[in-house]
């Protein structure tokens, strides 16, 4: 019984961890957050590198549509230079902290 328990668990596991599915914690975002603020939480932002951009406010965006940026970035199917250091130095968990800090965070 407890091998047939242990393999299901541990199946279990295997299986939500190959879709990805990394729970966000808002609060350990709080340490995170400041290579983010800098520019996503400035009204009407632009930036000047590579070249004039305008920077989006990403308080209340869905947490979905982060991790999912942010994944873009870090694999290069994105390509602002920034936004891809940034986001090649996060983990899948920093991506889904700060994904659900901003996504429960006030316009």
């Amino acid at each position: 019984m407890r091998t047939i328990l242990g393999a299901t668990l541990l199946a279990l596991a295997a299986t939500a961890h190959a879709q990805g599915e990394v729970k966000g914690d808002p609060q350990r975002a709080k340490n995170k957050i400041s290579m983010c603020s800098g520019c996503h939480g400035i009204p009407d932002y632009r930036t000047a590198y590579p070249e004039v951009y305008y920077v989006p406010m990403i308080a209340g965006q869905n947490p979905g549509y982060i991790v999912k940026a942010l994944e873009a970035y870090k694999a290069g199917e994105r390509t602002h230079p920034s936004m891809r250091a940034i986001a090649r130095s996060l983990s899948a968990q920093d991506m889904a902290d700060l994904a659900e800090y901003y996504g429960t965070a006030a316009k």
